[in-house]
């Protein structure tokens, strides 16, 4: 029996003719990896959407396992975050900046912290570990470094997705009381150094205006300045705002 498309969930609830978020290219399932094997990515996107929040995705098999962390990741260990697991993304979403008009997800979103990520030394496999419900890892980022824990809740009789606590572990990047300073301080992005009003606007760091858009390269519903900022247009609404993790 063929395994199912991990991405397909994501592609559901998204109309790709109106939005600027990537379809995703075939989930290639890696091989074991091994000294040699590319380093994972991961990205950390502040999204502004019914509820503000930000989304912690891991590279994973092929994918970006994603978490919508609703205060945010804290540096302090002391803090255990709500981390709601949402559907896998693509791994092209990584180097996703800009508006999503209306449906699944609408407000902007902003690429808060990108870098490489591997599990901890006591961990043999990252998949493993997420299906056992606690994934330690290490993040080698610009705003986030250090090990992480990724915890996972029992479940409660009304809950719709799977619910994770976010914990910084005690390290020489660890932060004890000023857990919020980080997501209260950095406010732009670390790919075009723009604010969320600047997004939202379709203005360029500087304050300039988006130009002109064409079409998306290659295809697709996504628009791209001359700088190459992207802006998406408008989508129907097509799931209840009251999803879980409130995208």
């Amino acid at each position: 029996m063929p395994k199912q498309d991990p991405l397909s969930r994501y592609r559901a609830r998204r109309d790709f003719a109106r939005t600027a978020e990537p379809p995703g290219t075939a989930v290639q399932h890696p091989a074991r990896r091994g000294p040699r094997s590319p380093a994972l990515r991961f990205v950390v996107q502040k999204h502004a959407a019914t509820r503000l929040h930000f989304d912690l995705r891991l590279e994973v098999d092929g994918v970006l396992k994603s978490w919508a962390v609703t205060r945010g990741p804290s540096l302090d260990p002391a803090d255990k975050h709500l981390a709601v697991e949402v559907e896998d993304h693509p791994l092209e979403y990584r180097s996703f900046e800009g508006t999503i008009d209306a449906g699944y997800g609408a407000g902007t979103v902003l690429l808060w912290d990108e870098g490489t990520w591997e599990p901890a030394p006591e961990v043999e496999d990252a998949a493993a570990a997420l299906a056992a419900g606690n994934l330690k890892f290490v993040l080698h980022g610009q705003r986030l470094r250090g090990g992480w824990d990724l915890v996972r809740m029992k479940p409660h009789p009304k809950q719709r997705q799977p619910q994770w606590l976010l914990i910084k572990r005690r390290d020489v990047e660890a932060r004890p009381g000023e857990g919020g300073r980080r997501v209260e301080e950095a406010l732009t992005s670390v790919a075009s150094g723009r604010t969320m009003e600047r997004i939202a606007a379709g203005k360029h760091r500087d304050g300039r205006p988006c130009g002109e858009h064409s079409r998306r390269r290659g295809g697709g519903g996504a628009a791209y300045c001359q700088h190459g900022c992207r802006r998406a247009r408008p989508e129907r609404p097509q799931w209840s705002p009251a999803s879980l993790a409130a995208r």
